[in-house]
């Protein structure tokens, strides 16, 4: 393990990396309160405006993944299609197998332009979260309560909102609900073989109730779906503490773009569409345990620079505003003050990482 790595993988580290990433999101949480009076003036200045406090945020995350465990994002698709990724509103289709793929979507986002500006269907408890959840209420996030006679009528309201919105952005869908565990793939395929459905290897039955509604919401809106299947080479399994401990992964992504219009209006026609759609991502992941790679060639955005920048100026400006706060600590002299200074930090850490290390 070289010098480099073993900073990475010590706990100070780690707890740097915590507070900033608190601190900086409760500031920006704050700034986000102060944008209330705007929406009354002018709605779409206020978005502009969140878009950009929510990428202080979100970048950060992207930017551990990143920069500092060096995770690599080989990209699979049409070159066709490329040109047209960033500069469109698009639904995005993504597996639900890993503990980071959430993170691997940022980072997809992050590398097209739009991760200030992108979406997701979360859950009404997340919007109550400091930081994260915060941040997803002003920047329009759809929440559901997972109870369908209540959130058809508020998913497709929210999803209308969206609908002049001023900036492109990608909605991001978990179609699956939930993340692949051995038990519930066990208990999806049950329900498959009992609704007379074929069986699937690599992921668990879609839900095709949230995913019509978010079509027929945003057709004129959407110009396409982008159907993204994510695997890790040498069957790794990531974790958010592996990043944090700067383990390097290298992640590769297939994606299709679907126009919008392809998709049928009808719902029954829509479910059997996207059951087609799960077939062929599975036989796309069989392809990939079998021979290593996705099928069609390979394009690689680059890295851009400002997730790195804006993580670097949190680091900076919230370790020197630290360090004073240490610096009149240890002036004052009082050792009680100074240790329950650290166990106020540790337990912050504690509180902060440890559950996301958890199967939800």
């Amino acid at each position: 393990m070289g010098l480099v790595q073993l900073l990475k993988s010590q706990f100070l580290s780690q707890l740097i990396i915590c507070y900033v990433f608190l601190v900086s999101g409760l500031i920006v949480n704050l700034l986000q309160l102060c944008t209330l009076p705007l929406w009354l003036v002018s709605k779409q200045l206020a978005r502009r405006i969140n878009i950009r406090l929510g990428y202080c945020i979100s970048s950060q995350m992207v930017a551990a993944l990143e920069w500092w465990s060096g995770t690599e994002c080989t990209l699979y698709t049409d070159p066709k299609s490329y040109p047209l990724y960033g500069n469109e509103n698009a639904i995005v289709v993504l597996n639900h197998s890993f503990e980071i793929d959430f993170l691997c979507g940022w980072t997809f986002c992050e590398r097209f332009g739009v991760l200030g500006s992108s979406k997701v269907l979360a859950k009404k408890e997340l919007s109550y979260v400091p930081v994260i959840g915060w941040m997803w209420y002003f920047l329009e996030i759809v929440f559901c309560k997972r109870k369908w006679e209540e959130d058809r009528r508020t998913v497709a309201q929210s999803l209308q909102n969206l609908r002049d919105y001023p900036e492109n952005y990608w909605f991001l869908l978990y179609c699956e609900g939930t993340r692949l565990t051995p038990k519930k793939h066990q208990i999806s395929m049950q329900v498959a073989e009992s609704k007379g459905l074929p069986k699937l290897k690599y992921h668990l039955l879609p839900r095709t109730k949230g995913f019509w509604v978010t079509v027929q919401n945003l057709r004129g809106a959407a110009a396409a779906v982008y159907d993204s299947t994510l695997n890790f080479r040498n069957n790794e399994m990531p974790t958010l503490l592996g990043i944090l401990n700067g383990k390097k992964y290298h992640a590769d992504l297939y994606v299709r773009r679907i126009p919008l219009e392809l998709i049928p209006e009808d719902e029954a026609e829509c479910a059997a569409w996207l059951h087609k759609l799960y077939q062929e991502k599975d036989s796309f992941q069989e392809h990939y345990t079998q021979t290593g790679r996705f099928p069609g060639p390979i394009v690689s955005p680059p890295r851009r620079p400002w997730a790195l920048i804006n993580w670097l100026f949190w680091c900076c400006l919230l370790l020197y505003l630290l360090g004073l706060l240490l610096t009149q600590l240890i002036s004052s002299g009082s050792m009680l003050t100074i240790l329950a200074s650290l166990a106020f930090c540790s337990t912050g850490w504690f509180h902060a990482f440890m559950p996301k290390v958890k199967s939800p």
